[in-house]
């Protein structure tokens, strides 16, 4: 089964120089969407006439609005929204200081609360939309020394599901996809030797971290198609979904 519903979609991502925000880019223009990539800076995206690259800081409600704006004057109508923009930040709860808390929140909550807002706003006077927010795993299972991070995904969660249940009657979908352990930077960037993801993919019972029945970590491209699920005509009566693609790892659907 094909995919449908892309072809000459406007579609806005944030966190588009990330391994999963490159993933989606590259998927959404391949499926003949318009794509608008943000993010801080945006070093690798493919050279494309449909993709069209605009800086953003998502912790800043005005430039966000006036991105959703000019988006809309120049290119035209954004149908589908993605949150991916996401920062980590792990330690004990007593080791983070208060700078750290709010960075993470900023970013991870804060920043999909912005991009919501704004394109509700535009989104319900058309009656049609679709918003996935890329979460985590992390948001319903408790993870050690991962306080913020999953207490910041968990807040980006339930409010993409709060806002999903106040924009449905007006043929908007909102929902979430929730990856565990994906190859990206993020999740390297914990590994303290080449063997990290086997001991990731066996898991950690003195963290009472579960490991990954698939015996493998997702890629990028595999998170990416279940954001492009979501955002298709197939998933049309799909609404506040919170969809885990961990490979088993929280054992839960």
């Amino acid at each position: 089964m094909k995919l449908t519903g892309f072809d000459g979609t406007l579609a806005l991502v944030t966190g588009a120089a990330g391994g999963i925000g490159v993933a989606l880019v590259r998927q959404l223009l391949h499926s003949g969407c318009v794509v608008v990539a943000t993010d801080l800076a945006l070093p690798d995206l493919p050279a494309h006439p449909r993709l069209h690259a605009r800086v953003l800081d998502v912790t800043d409600p005005a430039a966000v609005d006036a991105l959703v704006t000019a988006t809309e004057a120049q290119w035209g109508p954004i149908g589908f929204g993605i949150s991916v923009a996401g920062v980590l930040q792990v330690g004990a709860v007593t080791s983070i200081d208060d700078a750290q808390w709010r960075r993470v929140f900023a970013v991870n909550a804060d920043g999909v609360f912005h991009l919501g807002r704004a394109l509700a706003r535009v989104m319900t006077p058309r009656g049609q939309g679709a918003i996935v927010t890329v979460s985590s795993n992390a948001a319903g299972v408790p993870r050690h020394g991962m306080a913020a991070y999953a207490a910041s995904k968990a807040a980006a969660t339930m409010f993409t599901r709060c806002l999903g249940l106040e924009l449905a009657p007006h043929g908007i979908r909102c929902n979430i996809v929730a990856p565990g352990s994906t190859l990206t930077p993020m999740q390297t960037g914990m590994w303290a030797d080449a063997d990290g993801a086997r001991q990731v993919i066996d898991g950690n019972p003195a963290t009472y971290k579960a490991g990954i029945p698939l015996l493998k970590l997702a890629t990028p491209d595999d998170i990416a198609r279940a954001v492009m699920f979501l955002l298709s005509d197939e998933a049309g009566h799909i609404a506040m979904s919170d969809l885990y693609v961990d490979g088993g790892a929280t054992l839960r659907g």
